[in-house]
């Protein structure tokens, strides 16, 4: 039997996933890796910062006060996998311009910010988000955002 070699694509889309299977949030578990010369730089996968206690512990801020899905994101404990991901490369000391974002989930506006300042140059997501201001933002910016299809 054949086995079927994965592109690019979804290769780091799979280590994606894989990150994703890590995070510490109760609503939404999503998994980032960045890629530079098809070579994996940094991962990272949506949770609270380092010493705190899990939302499994303290509950989940957003859904004790109500907010919704892609709504003030600043009211939560935790960091985003891009987040996450960013930070773990400059803690390493390693460049991520001219780097791809690959992500299970679309960014939302902030991590979109933060990408757009960090030089990445192409976003490959599986999952879109209702995120109108960061579509716009990254259409802007030339940022390059593919969805890979769910196989």
């Amino acid at each position: 039997m054949e086995q079927k070699r994965p592109d690019w694509d979804e290769y780091f889309m799979e280590m994606a996933e894989l990150a994703r299977k890590r995070t510490t949030c109760i609503r939404r578990g999503v998994g980032a890796v960045i890629v530079k010369d098809n070579r994996v730089i940094a991962t990272g996968y949506n949770g609270v910062p380092k010493g705190i206690k899990h939302c499994s512990e303290a509950g989940c801020l957003r859904e004790q006060l109500g907010v919704p899905s892609g709504k003030m994101h600043e009211l939560c404990r935790g960091l985003h996998a891009e987040q996450n991901a960013i930070i773990q490369a400059a803690c390493m000391g390693h460049a991520i311009e001219g780097g791809t974002l690959y992500c299970t989930t679309q960014p939302c506006i902030i991590c979109t910010k933060m990408i757009i300042n960090a030089g990445i140059k192409r976003v490959v997501i599986k999952e879109s988000y209702p995120d109108e201001l960061a579509q716009k933002m990254a259409e802007e910016a030339g940022l390059k955002i593919d969805v890979i299809e769910s196989k």
